[in-house]
């Protein structure tokens, strides 16, 4: 059948949603709302599905692509722009109402809070998928059908992963000349805690006497002390501490014995106008609170509510750090799955997808609980009736198969050659099969854009931390290098690790560091080779 008569009958089809029967009449709307290359929305019925340009992501059989005139067997989709989850701001002026916020903000607020749908299913950018294996948990997160970040949980993690943990800690020895103590928390390797993250007993000191202080003076070998994890154990070193210790909740963030007050950057000036109220009647008057992203747009009971669960946390915390005078394991964070959906569950995902009925039945209550209106989008996985398991089913396989890879391509055909060393990584940019075709400077200005926008990806989804070196082709024009260094650091403000990038040098270098929390995809999904123990390569004794 040619396109423009399928895309007719489609137009023609009553779609039985309300308020889209009118779509139905106007089928040049669909212009409007035709998916363009890169664009990761769902695409209404009638428009063709865009095909997938980043090179080696590409699915190959089923997964929804519509191939030889067969279209998706989903259900009719809706053509309205609001139903596939296209919902442009309101630009027009509003007043604000008594209790300070506007209008415009709770017509927003009570829109973003239902949910989006398009004939009963949910719409959004990202889609969450947890593989349970007896030996661990994979999760995958999934922008479009892009692969984006993959985490993995194992059951022996009691000892390696324990970010968030807190712990009763016995200070092990005090080395002044490193300004850190190493400290006892009832794992096989000691942690480390450096001056920087000791609390002294009395906040009201001023900054000028806890800058002079020495880690020495302030803790004692045998001393207990409680303390959470900042930092996994990676390789050799051990677990990171801090004893500003902190509860993230679904929408805010308890600092306990303490003042702060603080609220996310990240939400826009009448937002967080908006929230420095509300913070003045549920901030507790013994600790501090600091207000997430998540909280855009919550009512003062739901953030009341949050607090106060956290607040009871706590106190259940302290009595537990009473019990005993022996170090160990006081306050667990939740399963890799539900610590996920705490920090990330929002309306931009689309679904929830779990192969195992009893995380899916905590994860369901969990969202029940602290999200209502999200509690649909989480979805049972039934292999038995699936004809694919479920990361095979979404390409996750494939794509993390090819993410294990030195070389990755762009689309326009350059690459990057991503290298691995003990003090930092490396990432060279190659202009490969993209010969251009007006002149050399424009050919490599846009390969480098391409470049940037792939390093923050690759970065992201490899979970590459530390000191990270990016070799961009030589440019000419400063204007030019100024614009690829741009666009990096808004690709990687995307995401939520922080980092720091600094300008292009002379060279093409661009030196940047991104925080390390936890062993990288690499590590999580290999070990070192026997032979060459990890090297590469075989020493051939014959030779010597």
């Amino acid at each position: 059948m040619a396109t423009n008569e399928f895309e007719e009958q489609q137009a023609s089809k009553p779609i039985d949603l309300p308020g889209t029967s009118e779509m139905s009449q106007a089928p040049q709307d669909l212009d409007a709302t035709r998916p363009r290359i890169g664009d990761t929305r769902p695409a209404p019925e009638g428009a063709p599905i865009a095909p997938e340009v980043r090179q080696g992501d590409r699915p190959q059989g089923g997964g929804g692509n519509r191939r030889n005139g067969q279209q998706r067997q989903r259900g009719p989709r809706a053509a309205d722009p609001k139903e596939s989850g296209i919902e442009p701001r309101p630009v027009e002026v509003t007043q604000p109402t008594d209790d300070g916020e506007s209008s415009g903000q709770k017509k927003s607020r009570s829109r973003r809070r239902g949910g989006r749908n398009r004939a009963g299913r949910s719409t959004g950018r990202y889609l969450m998928c947890v593989h349970v294996q007896p030996h661990a948990t994979h999760i995958a997160m999934l922008e479009g059908r892009s692969l984006v970040e993959h985490f993995v949980a194992r059951p022996a993690d009691a000892t390696n992963q324990i970010d968030g943990n807190i712990y009763r800690g016995r200070v092990q020895n005090v080395l002044p000349g490193m300004e850190a103590a190493f400290v006892d928390i009832g794992i096989p390797k000691n942690a480390v805690l450096y001056r920087g993250d000791v609390q002294l007993e009395d906040e009201a000191d001023d900054e000028q006497k806890s800058a002079e202080s020495r880690i020495e003076d302030v803790l004692k070998a045998g001393q207990l002390i409680l303390c959470q994890v900042t930092k996994n154990p990676i390789g050799a070193k051990g677990a990171r501490l801090t004893q500003e210790v902190s509860l993230p909740g679904r929408f805010a963030v308890l600092v306990p014995n303490s003042s702060a007050a603080g609220i996310s950057k990240r939400l826009g000036d009448s937002e967080r106008r908006r929230l420095r109220k509300i913070i003045d009647s549920v901030k507790p008057a013994q600790h501090g609170i600091i207000v997430r992203t998540a909280a855009e747009g919550v009512s003062e009971d739901d953030l009341r509510r949050d607090i106060e669960t956290l607040v009871e946390r706590w106190t259940a915390i302290e009595a537990e750090a009473n019990r005993s005078n022996l170090p160990g394991l006081v306050y667990r964070e939740p399963d890799m799955a539900l610590k996920m959906l705490r920090e990330e569950l929002n309306d931009d995902y689309r679904g929830v997808l779990i192969d195992d009925f009893e995380i899916y039945s905590q994860v369901r209550d969990y969202v029940a609980a602290v999200n209502p209106e999200l509690a649909d989008r989480v979805e049972f996985y039934d292999t038995a009736t699936e004809p694919l398991p479920l990361f095979e089913r979404y390409f996750i396989d494939e794509q993390l198969q090819k993410a294990l890879d030195r070389k990755v391509w762009l689309p326009s055909g350059g690459s990057l050659i991503i290298e691995r060393t003990e003090a930092l990584t490396v990432i060279d940019v190659n202009t490969g099969k993209n010969v251009g075709k007006t002149n050399l400077e424009e050919t490599v200005y846009r390969n480098n854009l391409e470049a940037a926008e792939e390093v923050a990806r690759q970065l992201r989804l490899r979970d590459i931390g530390g000191i990270i070196v990016i070799d961009f082709i030589d440019m000419e024009t400063k204007e030019n290098r100024d614009k690829v260094a741009a666009s990096l650091r808004a690709a990687l403000g995307r995401e939520k690790t922080r980092t720091q990038v600094f300008d292009i040098s002379e060279l093409g270098l661009v030196e940047m560091t991104r925080k390390r929390v936890s062993e990288g995809l690499i590590e999580s999904l290999t070990t070192g080779c026997s032979v060459c123990d990890g090297r590469g390569f075989v020493l051939d004794r014959d030779a010597l």
